[in-house]
């Protein structure tokens, strides 16, 4: 009696491996769709099929990692002389060259850092923190909102800034008093019944904090004007903010940042830099690692890939051959280096536009601590956007003040400024957050992330979720297989970068068995 086996031999030599892969697929034997978990891959099997990562950001290195588990015979090629890709930590003594041909040194104290790409990971990263575990990464927690930050926009207010928990409570207070009025004067008539209006006015009274008369006038929610103590000091509340100066704050984003799922508490931060977890990885992987190699040409070589690559510290050219290659390479840097892709894939590659980002980062005394501010964004109304405060280290001398996070429409016109000036308005929205602190700040640093070699832009932007570019490129061109942010529905974050890789990896391992039986 023929054997499941001897049949898949026979589709074999009628159809070839593409017509096994389907067979295959058609009888259960492996997933129409590849899914997004390593234990996809048979583990150990040393089979020596060869495959060539080009990238060694979150995407390549995951994918090494897991495929050299399940053996494979990797080789990962990166063009920088360090591992992470966006995933970067930038330290004393540090060359940060731009692609405009500047030149910035660090010059942070010993043993500060700061984290110009990714900074937090958000708890629902599972892949991301299960590396973590897996590789032994120590985390902190991320202190990504706090009640002492402030909001400022210099024309609300007389031009002073309001702590983030005197805005968030008196702006509830008001909403909840308002409201009560509407549902008195039977606005709200069709959409409660009798006993929900009295349920939604006592809901009301607690969640604004409101006076047996249902009027706002403050809560200690907000802060306090005069802290209890000892002997007859007790506590006194602040006056409320009026509603209109909150209105004309107009930070009603920053406010609502924490309710943002992706920004939800507990968020983390790998102990002493982001870069903890590339190197974790890089120590697993040495061997198979050449830093400093420049690929400029991906080409197909038989039934597998050839790809050139230049030493740049030799300046030599060499070659690697494999079954398989891998692509992590940011796709605004890909569509400059010589292919023999599919013309389709040539031009989804093309298309794909990228957005920019710039993050100012300061050394300086912890003055805000003294502020009473420990972690968290101050939000401001400005070409700047945000202050950004130091998780880690807390109640120590000094630390690395995030002055600056330009994002979206605006980055282009400030990352056309020079470095002096995006110092200079960064210092200035800092000392109008913090007045008398600005001339405390030292050694900046500026990073736009358009101009950052072999990167080219913070992350892809594509005109819909289902671009056909995405959707042409989540898919093998032959021996070529693509991964990374770009090839995720979750953005610039490195979750998304993992979660690709494990994809695109089940699918190449898939290949692989389909073709071998």
């Amino acid at each position: 009696m023929a054997t499941r086996r001897d049949f898949l031999r026979s589709v074999a030599a009628a159809g070839g491996y593409r017509a096994t892969y389907l067979t295959m697929q058609a009888m259960g034997l492996m997933a129409a769709e590849a899914a997004a978990a390593p234990a996809a891959l048979q583990p150990a099997a040393q089979h020596g099929a060869r495959v060539v990562i080009l990238g060694a950001g979150m995407a390549g290195l995951s994918a090494a990692h897991e495929l050299h588990k399940a053996g494979y015979a990797c080789t990962v090629l990166e063009a920088r002389e360090r591992v992470g890709g966006r995933n970067w930590t930038v330290r004393r003594g540090a060359h940060v060259d731009m692609n405009d041909g500047s030149r910035q040194v660090c010059e942070f104290s010993p043993g500060q850092y700061w984290n110009p790409g990714p900074a937090r990971i958000p708890s629902h990263h599972q892949a991301m923190l299960g590396y973590c575990r897996e590789l032994g990464v120590p985390l902190e927690v991320v202190v990504n909102t706090s009640r002492g930050a402030r909001l400022f926009n210099p024309a609300a207010n007389g031009g002073k800034s309001i702590e983030m928990r005197q805005a968030a409570n008196d702006a509830r207070g008001k909403v909840s008093e308002l409201l009560s009025k509407a549902i008195d004067t039977g606005a709200l008539d069709q959409e409660l019944s009798p006993r929900d209006k009295e349920r939604m006015i006592d809901f009301l009274k607690r969640y604004g904090d409101l006076k047996p008369d249902r009027i706002y006038r403050g809560s200690e929610r907000s802060g306090l004007k005069t802290l209890p103590g000892a002997g007859n000091q007790t506590a006194v509340a602040r006056d409320p903010v009026p509603l209109g100066t909150l209105l004309d704050i107009d930070l009603w984003s920053a406010l609502l940042f924490e309710e943002n799922f992706n920004f939800q508490a507990t968020m983390f931060q790998p102990v002493g830099g982001m870069d903890e977890i590339a190197h974790a990885f890089a120590r697993k992987l040495k061997p198979f690692i050449r830093l400093n190699s420049i690929v400029t040409s991906i080409k197909r070589k038989n039934e597998g890939v050839s790809v050139t690559y230049r030493d740049s510290q030799s300046g030599k050219s060499r070659q690697v051959e494999a079954d398989y290659c891998l692509v992590t390479i940011p796709l605004k840097v890909l569509a400059g280096i010589d292919s023999d892709f599919s013309p389709p894939c040539r031009e989804a590659i093309a298309s794909v536009d990228y957005g920019n980002a710039i993050k100012i980062a300061w050394e300086a005394p912890r003055f805000w601590e003294a502020e009473q501010i420990y972690g968290g964004i101050s939000w401001v109304s400005g070409p700047t956007s945000l202050v950004w405060y130091p998780s880690d280290r807390f109640f120590s001398g000094r630390g690395i003040l995030l002055g600056g996070y330009i994002t979206r429409d605006p980055n282009n016109a400030f990352a056309s400024k020079s470095l002096a000036e995006q110092f200079e308005a960064s210092r200035a929205m800092i000392e109008a957050v913090h007045p008398g602190q600005g001339a405390k700040l030292q050694h900046p640093m500026a990073i736009a992330w358009s101009k950052v070699p072999y990167t080219l832009g913070i992350a892809a932007r594509y005109a819909k979720p289902d671009d056909p570019a995405y959707v042409k490129l989540s898919e093998p061109d032959g021996p070529f297989y693509f991964a990374g942010e770009h090839l995720s529905q979750l953005g610039a974050w490195q979750e998304g970068a993992v979660l690709s890789a494990q994809r695109t990896i089940a699918q190449l391992d898939a290949h692989r068995r389909a073709r071998k039986a």
